[in-house]
């Protein structure tokens, strides 16, 4: 059976239930999920005052079988993100080797500052736009394209982590867990037989 790996980053400023809604459902569809943190400590505090430990370092991990890359957003998470040079070498090698690069709210502007997303079709957090140089902006919930997927926010991680679920592990697998969560399309079902 291959087992699919996923690396979330972890800063200080970000979302927290952006990067962790993402975790949980990856987690439970059988992905490797490794959290790993761009500052100098594990523990990061989230944009509203939580804190989270992250399982490594980011200098203490060795991304070589990463199936997907995911940056969640939060404005001075994304700050974070942007101002770790090895992170920013990361994602620019592994767009060259088209590994899924996942990035939701203020986080694509991470990927479009660095020029990844140029002739992509990609969302973000509405006055994010202008930081996603060379994309042509959706405005959608989530959009994919190509290896690289991206969410307008929080209200569509849900979503968001099932859709890379299906990706990584399949659609069977993602729609399974969209059942066990009592996700709002499967309840509308069930109640409507």
């Amino acid at each position: 059976m291959i087992v699919h790996h996923a690396y979330v980053f972890m800063v200080d400023g970000m979302e927290e239930t952006e990067c962790l809604t993402i975790v949980d459902l990856l987690r439970r569809g059988g992905v490797d999920v490794t959290t790993v943190s761009v500052m100098k400590k594990k523990a990061v505090h989230t944009s509203h005052g939580v804190v989270i430990k992250a399982d490594q370092k980011f200098k203490k991990v060795d991304f070589s079988d990463a199936d997907l890359l995911f940056l969640p957003g939060g404005g001075l998470g994304v700050q974070n993100l942007y101002a770790h040079k090895g992170l920013k070498k990361l994602l620019k090698s592994a767009d060259l080797d088209k590994v899924y690069l996942g990035a939701v709210c203020a986080g694509p502007s991470v990927l479009g500052r660095l020029g990844l997303l140029k002739g992509y079709h990609a969302t973000c957090y509405p006055g994010f736009e202008d930081q996603l140089k060379g994309a042509d902006y959706t405005g959608e919930g989530i959009c994919v394209d190509r290896h690289i997927v991206t969410g307008i926010g929080l209200g569509f991680c849900v979503d968001l982590g099932l859709r890379l679920l299906a990706i990584l592990e399949g659609q069977d697998v993602s729609d399974k867990i969209k059942a066990k969560i009592q996700h709002p399309d499967c309840v509308a079902k069930a109640a409507n037989h």
